[in-house]
């Protein structure tokens, strides 16, 4: 399929045989837990996907990035989920790296060493919590003399077993004013940080997705990533960047396991002619939503591109599930019978509905935001 295909191309020019290893192991063993698709995609060069050229990185602007999401997401949905996290933070982080106000030297010397030293990044924001505020942190943190104790937990944490380094969002309290939000850069192998069983669906197994724990765990002050804003419910160039970029990333992996089975439909040559067209240029409708939002982002994100991505993805979440499971229908039982591979594709594109934020915690902000005022998601 031509869009599909486009994607391959761009994915190979970063990624020189990433595709063609991964697609040597079967389906099965690239979304179970303990794939090995994370590792391949450290060797294949993916950490440095988006990280400037200058820090030793491909540089890649946002729609080669989108397009090499779709590639992964065609073949192994579980990869894609998992790297989106390391992609968006990688992005959010290096956003700052040019001005000279927001990242200490020592922060500038981690990031000039992810690619040296191939290190995936996690992400320890409040996703995942019931009835919580996504921009409210899921972990404490008590100053010491010198930095900080970090105690919580994140769960689902993606890349858990694979990570060098934890994102995790903390709350630094003021005597004369509210907490401001704060990014805290902790080393997986730090004591006091472990990691336990969490996920338990079949689907998406081979992400990592399971619980880090944080117990007393010693960050220094030149770690802690000040957010800045003050307002601290407000978006502000940190939490902007990391949401453009999540919703456009997280979407674009599953749009490409919904292309892989509309792919089938037209090789196979399922249904009549107007039904495989109709199917292809909802998918294609899809893509060009998503490839809107992706040309949007710019060097520091706005709140209208936070609006326009998340525009994006839940028009994209309700497209696809209807793609996969007429993609499915025309594929036919005998299809459905003899393996379960489509099956869990097309399963795993239901699983955007699950990320942050939920479209009906969204509305409210996103209705205002349409009026015309500020748009503030809690």
């Amino acid at each position: 399929m031509r869009s599909l295909d486009a994607a391959r191309a761009v994915c190979e020019r970063y990624h020189p045989g990433l595709l063609k290893e991964l697609e040597n192991i079967p389906f099965a063993e690239r979304e179970k837990p303990g794939s090995p698709v994370i590792d391949l995609f450290r060797v294949y060069g993916g950490v440095g996907l988006l990280v400037p050229t200058e820090y030793g990185g491909h540089g890649a602007d946002p729609l080669d990035a989108l397009l090499v999401q779709q590639a992964l997401g065609a073949i192994s949905p579980s990869l894609a989920a998992a790297v989106t996290m390391h992609h968006f933070t990688v992005a959010m982080l290096y956003s700052l790296a040019g001005r000279s106000d927001r990242l200490t030297d020592a922060q500038l010397n981690l990031l000039r060493r992810v690619v040296q030293d191939q290190q995936l990044l996690a992400s320890g924001w409040a996703e995942g919590r019931t009835q919580a505020n996504i921009l409210t942190p899921a972990v404490t943190a008590r100053p010491v003399q010198g930095g900080y104790l970090l105690s919580g937990s994140k769960k689902p944490c993606s890349l858990s077993a694979s990570m060098s380094l934890l994102t995790a969002s903390i709350a630094v309290y003021h005597e004369d004013g509210p907490a401001e939000l704060a990014l805290a850069l902790v080393p997986a192998s730090a004591p006091g940080l472990s990691v336990h069983r969490f996920w338990g669906n079949e689907l998406l197994a081979g992400a990592e997705s399971d619980e880090v724990r944080l117990a007393d765990v010693y960050v220094p002050e030149e770690m802690v990533v000040r957010a800045g804003a003050d307002d601290p419910r407000r978006l502000d160039d940190l939490q902007t960047a990391g949401f453009v970029w999540f919703e456009t990333l997280i979407s674009a992996g599953y749009a490409g396991a919904a292309a892989a089975l509309v792919e089938q439909v037209i090789k196979r040559e399922r249904g009549g002619v107007p039904e495989r067209t109709d199917l292809a240029i909802e998918l294609e409708a899809a893509l060009t939503l998503l490839e809107s939002a992706a040309r949007g982002i710019g060097p520091l994100p706005d709140d209208d591109a936070v609006a326009r991505s998340l525009v994006a993805r839940y028009s994209v979440q309700q497209m696809l599930p209807r793609i996969a499971a007429r993609a499915l229908e025309l594929l036919g039982g005998l299809d459905f019978i003899r393996s379960n591979n489509h099956t869990a594709a097309a399963a795993a594109v239901q699983a955007l509905a699950f990320h942050p934020p939920a479209r009906a915690a969204a509305s409210e902000p996103l209705l205002r935001y349409f009026r015309g005022e500020a748009l503030v998601l809690a």
